[in-house]
């Protein structure tokens, strides 16, 4: 049996946003009047992120380039990687290279999308807003558009191959993915494209595999929620069901449940207080329909627009969080509706975030001893295949967060040493997780730099789970250096929090 995981909604793995180019017949400049840069404008993106080995620092600043849409409202709708972790966004008319700042006015990383404004309320007056595509089927045709130097729109014919669940880059959230196959060719300013059919949006282009000429979008249903959502005066984001289930093609299970229904998906895992678990889902139900929509044993029900597809569209894409969904549920013999109110996650209780952006790391450094919480951004410091190279007790924390419950709180570890006089001997010592400091059970950064300030007998006592089980720094002189290692490293403050 296969299990499929709805906690992050991780089902297709996330790829490069543009990968290398296959040769291909160039194709033509299509006039700009005909193609639509009336309706699409050059984002210019300077980003620059945090060096999480060093939060106190930022790395190199680097600039992205890609295509925005408007849409009502002279807005610009583009993906949210072209703007993470920005320091000065632009934008720029394709025809006559006018430029205006932009100021982003939403961004969410777990739906990959982003809106933007110029700062110039008339900088897109007379240009034409894109409205959202509707009907797509597999099989329709569809155009990728990109700029060319001069400002020209060059259009690239494709079509529709799949409409399915897909994993998003960032928090791997199942939400519906348009997969269109194209020939694309590397173009400046390739990082975000929209494609179009008969002069709608059909999406906005995330991933491309130069290899198989396949792009994967953010289709219309996922953006007409995100602006739903951003039309609210409390933005709420996508709604998770928390559940992970297994099909029941398995005539054994079926038999050991005593499940005589046609269809139906076997709860396996519950995600600790997620929608589900507050509902009163349980591991070993079987949800047999979602909102009056039958599932068949692999989890799909018969979608009105877009044919088989699952149910995680119906409960993370068509319904926000806030609203309540009926689930027909099989347990014990017995068939029962229960009331399900979707929620989004909350962020404060994921014990490795998968993202940290726009923001600095959170850190305490104590006497040179440099505390962090656990995040993913921090694994994927050691690179491309940073589950095999980075530290492979803070990797399984990663793995297994969801089987982990949230009141064990954060992971704090000791990412490294400062040499320093008061850390003479502990220089060697890394990536070791915190229990207690001074006695007091650690659950976040607050809690070390609130327990730093109760020293026992004079010292500083810092635990781990992991040998060496204690070491010891001398309160005093720790105080006393305080002002001598933030000079001596740089550091503009020993903890943000």
């Amino acid at each position: 049996m296969i299990a499929r995981v709805l906690f992050l909604g991780l089902i297709l793995g996330s790829g490069v946003a543009f990968g290398g180019t296959t040769p291909v017949p160039r194709k033509e400049a299509v006039p700009a009047a005909r193609t639509g840069s009336e309706s699409v404008l050059r984002v210019n993106s300077t980003n620059q992120a945090y060096d999480f080995f060093r939060p106190w620092t930022k790395k190199l600043p680097y600039s992205r380039r890609g295509l925005g849409v408007l849409i009502e409202g002279g807005r610009i709708l583009v993906t949210a990687e072209l703007v993470g972790n920005r320091t000065y966004v632009e934008l720029e008319k394709a025809t006559t290279a006018e430029k205006c700042a932009a100021v982003v006015e939403r961004v969410d990383y777990d739906s990959n999308l982003a809106i933007l404004k110029p700062a110039e309320a008339g900088f897109v007056k007379g240009m034409k807003p894109l409205a959202l595509d509707s009907g797509v089927r597999v099989g329709d045709p569809a155009t990728v558009l990109q700029l060319e130097p001069n400002g020209e729109v060059a259009e690239t014919t494709g079509s529709v191959t799949s409409i399915a669940i897909g994993g998003y880059p960032m928090d791997g959230l199942g939400l519906l993915v348009f997969r269109l196959s194209a020939p694309l060719q590397q173009r400046d300013g390739s990082f975000t494209l929209p494609a179009v059919r008969a002069g709608r949006l059909l999406g906005l282009l995330m991933r491309y595999d130069a290899r198989s000429q396949t792009a994967d979008l953010i289709p219309p249903p996922v953006i007409r929620h995100f602006l739903e959502e951003n039309a609210k005066e409390t933005y709420g984001g996508f709604g998770r069901m928390g559940v992970g289930f297994t099909a029941t093609r398995d005539p054994q299970l079926r038999r050991y449940v005593n499940l005589t229904q046609p269809g139906g998906v076997y709860v396996t895992e519950i995600l600790r207080g997620g929608s589900a678990e507050e509902a009163g889902l349980a591991v070993g139900d079987v949800i047999l329909a979602v909102d009056g929509h039958n599932i068949d044993q692999d989890g799909n029900y018969e979608d009105a627009e877009f044919g088989r597809i699952s149910f995680s569209h119906l409960t993370n894409t068509v319904a926000h969080p806030g609203d309540t969904l009926t689930l027909k549920v099989f347990r014990g013999g017995a068939v029962f509706d229960l009331p399900v109110k979707l929620q989004g996650r909350d962020r404060s209780k994921i014990l490795s975030a998968s993202y940290v952006m726009d923001e600095q790391p959170k850190y305490v450094i104590l006497g040179g001893l440099v505390f962090l919480e656990l995040s993913r951004p921090f694994l994927q410091e050691w690179g491309s295949d940073w589950t095999k190279n980075a530290p492979q007790r803070l990797v399984y924390y990663d793995a297994f967060q969801n089987e982990i419950s949230p009141d064990r709180g954060k992971v704090v570890f000791l990412s490294q040493v400062l040499p320093s006089q008061d850390t003479l001997g502990y220089e060697s010592l890394e990536n070791l997780i915190v229990t207690k400091v001074n006695g007091m059970e650690i659950k976040s950064l607050a809690d070390l730099s609130e327990a730093s300030k109760h020293p026992v007998d004079g010292f500083q006592k810092i635990e781990f789970d992991e040998d060496p089980r204690s070491i010891f720094l001398d309160a005093g002189s720790v105080e006393e250096n305080r002002s001598k290692l933030q000079s001596e490293y740089a550091l503009p403050s020993l903890e943000h929090l």
